[in-house]
């Protein structure tokens, strides 16, 4: 029987009331380095080598959210596993034990991480990841700024998800 084996924790992603405010926060006081931005919306944070330890997410504009929406906090924490074949095993082992897929599997484009995102008992977000993309003075990179779309958000554009795609991509993409 398969059961997956988890190596670490990987990285956290928080809801922020201020984007900048925060990113501020994160390299000039905790004294974290950004390894990316998608827009104004997110921007990744490291301490180590991986892409991103930290990750932050704009909430939207109260008016055009839902109550839950706009609440700052943990959007998701994540356990990194060791590869790609073995996240397609997971899929399946959710789905035996009715566990709810909320998206993936897919391929961020800052990090170049594969990622699965499903929901614990009391409905928080759990993320499996496996090749993220590692920074070291051996193989230097240098922060961009990603536009705010599909292969920015997946790579594969959706062609490996279990389930559908969330509802804003398919608005961008009809």
């Amino acid at each position: 029987m398969f059961k997956p084996a988890p190596r670490k924790l990987g990285h956290l992603v928080l809801k922020v009331r201020d984007i900048h405010a925060s990113a501020k926060f994160y390299t000039d006081i905790v004294g974290l380095q950004v390894s990316d931005w998608i827009e104004d919306r997110m921007v990744f944070l490291r301490a180590g080598s991986d892409h991103h330890d930290l990750a932050l997410a704009q909430l939207p504009d109260e008016a055009a959210a839902t109550p839950s929406a706009t609440a700052p906090g943990l959007e998701h924490f994540s356990y990194r596993i060791d590869s790609f074949e073995e996240m397609e095993k997971v899929v399946e082992h959710l789905r035996a034990h009715g566990v709810t897929i909320d998206r993936g599997p897919g391929k961020h484009g800052p990090g170049e991480n594969c990622f699965l995102v499903f929901k614990d008992p009391d409905g928080n977000n759990v993320e499996f990841y496996c090749d993220m993309l590692e920074i070291t003075s051996e193989r230097p990179y240098e922060a961009k700024v990603w536009p705010d779309g599909i292969e920015t958000f997946d790579q594969w554009r959706f062609e490996k998800f279990a389930v559908d795609p969330p509802a804003h991509f398919k608005k961008k993409d009809a």
